[in-house]
């Protein structure tokens, strides 16, 4: 064990970026707790060249993080570009580990405090390397159901417009968690921002049955959910053939109101 190279912080963000900071080829993680995977996907999301992640952490684990649209978004892009690999396994770890070719990193909480406990000694890592690898490479891989971030913006962009787009991003912006847990999710952002710009609700809900945010019906539901709570209404606009399609609005004066990144929380206030 060399003290030199272990890291105390007061919390797992930076435990993780002072750990991973220096490390060269892939990092095997394994083990990994909630907020240990939400920081990996912070951490290589702002970093210029990201190490490569191979996370190795229980099924019903990785869906519960995933169920948050900001981070699974996220892994998406990461995943994508090569950054992240995520497998699933029934065996557990006492403790978060931080493997590569020169190190094995124990991530430990205390309290208030988390610390890095590291050891380089030449025999055990080579010894815990070769293991986690095999681990990992007979492990399944783990499928995220959430389009990436880019895909979703890009998309966003093409099919309701730049300010749409924009104001989509200022409303993530200004939230910590996109978990659907305080009535605040993907679908519902989505809505709120389509009100706010007069979007017609097949516009939209088209838009986020195409880039895989949800089906048409969910965003119905949610837009009916949200129209009986008295955030939108909407207004029949007329068509050549069929049906007359509906225009959102924002139906609540302090909505309407809000400064973009205050909708989220006027939205929670009003839901809860």
């Amino acid at each position: 064990m060399s003290p030199a190279s272990n890291v105390l912080g007061d919390s797992v963000e930076h435990v993780l970026s002072s750990s991973l900071r220096a490390a060269s080829g892939p990092v095997y993680v394994i083990g990994p707790s909630d907020a240990v995977v939400e920081s990996l996907v912070e951490f290589a999301v702002g970093a210029d060249a990201p190490p490569e992640l191979r996370v190795l952490a229980g099924e019903s684990q990785l869906k519960s993080v995933m169920g948050d649209f900001l981070v699974a978004s996220h892994a998406s892009d990461l995943v994508a570009s090569g950054s992240l690999d995520l497998r699933s396994t029934a065996e557990g770890t006492s403790n978060t580990l931080l493997v590569t070719e020169s190190s094995v990193v124990a991530v430990v909480a205390a309290g208030d405090s988390v610390a890095g406990l590291t050891t380089d000694d030449e025999s055990f890592v080579e010894s815990a390397h070769e293991a986690y690898r095999e681990r990992f490479e007979d492990a399944e891989a783990f499928r995220l159901r959430t389009p990436a971030l880019s895909e979703v913006r890009s998309s966003l962009e093409d099919d309701l417009g730049g300010d749409v787009r924009d104001e989509f991003d200022g409303v993530l912006d200004s939230l910590q968690s996109v978990d659907g847990a305080d009535g605040i999710d993907e679908v519902t952002i989505s809505l709120l921002v389509a009100a706010r710009n007069e979007v017609l609700l097949y516009d939209v809900s088209k838009w986020g049955e195409d880039v895989g945010i949800a089906s048409k019906a969910t965003f119905s539901r949610t837009k009916s959910d949200l129209e009986e709570r008295g955030l939108i209404e909407t207004e029949k606009v007329p068509i050549d053939v069929g049906r007359p399609r509906l225009r959102l609005r924002l139906a609540d004066e302090r909505l309407a109101d809000a400064d973009l990144d205050e909708l989220a929380a006027v939205a929670r206030d009003l839901l809860n």
